[in-house]
């Protein structure tokens, strides 16, 4: 019912336009002469002077005629009884029934073209219906009685309620009550000298008196308090303040903008939509939705994009942000005050491009209170040449710029060396921590798994470092290249690369999800799912790792097997150990105080 509500002006504004070329059909046709006489009811004195004119009668005071049931009045007339016409002069008035009055300072009638040319303070007077009327004033009309049509070609002025329109040429139809304007046309809504509530400016514009409701053709603007609308072909119902538009029409309100194929606005309720190819902008807070169904309501900051949705976050300057879903909605809270602040929603297939970060996921949350992205649903984020996934991830911005990253069950974080070697880390959760949007620390918790493939000072590898243990901390340069790792009691080998096993060369939730990462800006359309398997299982509780490791260290090794190089040559463990790389890329056997 709420969409209908928003379809009904179209369609009323279509019919209007139907009745229009309708009422104009037969003027391409032949007139039809009139053969109905004009009759000279009265005239206080009547005489003949073909000195002065050889075809006249010249008729004084209190002049009445009578043609075709309408009375015309004045205080003088030349009447050409041989071509059933004549002129008037002083209060003239013309009237049909009891609807339909016609007054000025000089009339020429034509009873044969049944058309009435009436001059100088001009006023046609129609009542629609009970106390109510359509007024129109000008200088310079021509009523013309075979098709019902006054029109006017040197200014005029019509009052309807509480609506005033003027224009340099317009005509108006009693029969039909339309009209149309031509012409530095404006209407003004209430009527002066009471302050504007609307004021439309535009080229031509058909107004309906019936329905209250103008349909503009041409460049056309609308000024209804703070809202403006552009359009070169819409309709606008006085009464109820909707407004309909097509042709990409541009409904602009303090910063925010709006753009469709068609678009409708209700001043009321302050609701805006755009259908078609739809764009609304918000300059204030620099982003963007674009989609073919747009909805805004100014009254309480709301908006939402869908069918083909996008959001483009443009804070950063060129540096924007593309995101793509089934759909977009913006929440505004405190709206209207100082602190206010906005929730961004994105729903099903979320995909994400910005030249620095990409990542996708099944829904996304931003929450303006405290500048924090959620992402749910087995997420990913990429960054460079590194992966982050989990089953849900939250970033903390600070004026844009991420402050830091939480990855919530079943991390993983992997960093791409070539096709099969890959940095690899996973616990139940990561925190990462940015310093102007560079990262200087990651946190993992619980069941830590790291592979790591360290390289020499000649930039050559050097092998693959498996660890496990209950928590780790790893520290980045200004190079965003690893420093230093601190862990607590752990266990872990390096190997050579010709010796690292195979059931070691990845961890078991390893995954690289390069398929799925969007490439550019226009990639995000396309929703690319995981493969079969791929997928993150159900959360379930596992053992500490550090346990089954302490197990596996109890056993006795077979004489004949050659001792490995571990991590820290099979360390006790201690409360907590940092690990130094060295120049030659390796892990420092003792810890670094």
């Amino acid at each position: 019912m709420d969409k209908i509500k928003y379809f009904l002006p179209l369609f009323f504004a279509l019919s209007v336009l139907a009745e229009v070329q309708q009422h104009r059909k037969g003027w391409d046709e032949p007139r039809k002469p009139s053969k109905d006489r004009v009759y000279l009811i009265h005239s206080d004195v009547l005489y003949y002077d073909e000195s002065i004119h050889r075809t006249a009668q010249f008729l004084v005071g209190n002049v009445k005629f009578l043609h075709d049931g309408v009375y015309m009045y004045c205080d003088s007339a030349l009447f050409y009884e041989s071509t059933n016409s004549f002129d008037a002069f002083g209060h003239v008035r013309m009237v049909q029934g009891d609807t339909l009055s016609l007054t000025g300072d000089v009339l020429y009638y034509s009873g044969v073209d049944q058309l009435a040319r009436c001059r100088y303070n001009v006023v046609l007077t129609h009542v629609t219906g009970p106390g109510t009327s359509t007024v129109l004033y000008t200088d310079s009309l021509d009523y013309d009685r075979l098709y019902n049509l006054g029109y006017f070609f040197e200014g005029g002025r019509l009052v309807d309620g509480d609506n005033q329109l003027t224009s340099d040429w317009g005509e108006y139809s009693p029969e039909t009550k339309l009209s149309v304007f031509n012409y530095n046309v404006r209407l003004v809504t209430p009527l002066p000298p009471a302050e504007p509530r609307t004021t439309i400016l535009s080229d031509t514009m058909h107004y309906d008196s019936r329905r209250k409701v103008t349909h503009l053709l041409g460049p056309s603007n609308v000024e209804s308090g703070s809202t403006h609308i552009y359009t070169e072909n819409g309709w606008y119902y006085t009464e109820t303040e909707d407004f309909t538009a097509l042709d990409r029409s541009i409904l602009t309100d303090a910063g925010k903008k709006l753009v469709g194929d068609s678009v409708c606005w209700n001043k009321v309720d302050s609701v805006g939509e755009a259908f078609g190819n739809a764009v609304y902008t918000d300059d204030v807070n620099k982003n963007m939705m674009t989609g073919h169904y747009c909805f805004y309501d100014d009254k309480s900051g709301y908006a939402m994009a869908t069918d083909s949705a996008r959001l483009i976050e443009f804070s950063q300057g060129p540096d924007s942000l593309f995101a793509h879903a089934d759909t977009f909605k913006v929440f505004a809270y405190n709206y209207g005050t100082d602190s206010v602040y906005r929730d961004i929603h994105a729903y099903r297939h979320v995909r994400a491009y910005r030249t620095d970060y990409q990542a996708v996921c099944d829904s996304m949350v931003y929450t303006g209170l405290d500048s924090c992205l959620t992402m749910y649903k087995d997420p990913i984020v990429w960054q460079n040449t590194q992966q982050i996934l989990g089953e849900e991830i939250k970033a903390f911005f600070n004026d844009s710029t991420i402050d830091s990253l939480y990855v919530l069950r079943q991390t993983l974080t992997v960093e791409r060396i070539d096709s099969v070697k890959y940095n690899q880390i996973n616990g139940h959760e990561m925190h990462s921590y940015f310093r102007g949007g560079d990262i200087w620390l990651t946190h993992v918790i619980r069941n830590v798994h790291l592979n790591y493939y360290p390289f020499d000072s000649d930039s050559l590898l050097i092998g693959m470092n498996h660890t496990e243990s209950t928590e780790l901390k790893m520290y980045f340069d200004e190079e965003r290249k690893v420093d230093h790792i601190w862990m607590p009691a752990a266990t872990g080998t390096l190997y050579p690369l010709i010796l690292i096993p195979a059931d070691k060369l990845y961890l078991d939730n390893f995954a690289w999800f390069d398929y799925i990462r969007p490439r550019n800006k226009d990639d995000i359309w396309e929703w690319r799912p995981k493969k079969e398997g791929t997928s993150l299982k159900p959360t379930v509780r596992r053992e500490a790792p550090l346990q089954r490791l302490d197990d596996r260290r109890r056993k006795k090794k077979p004489k004949d097997e050659a001792p490995r190089d571990t991590l820290a040559s099979s360390l006790a463990p201690q409360d907590s150990i940092t690990y130094k790389l060295q120049d030659d890329g390796h892990v420092s056997d003792s810890p670094t105080p």
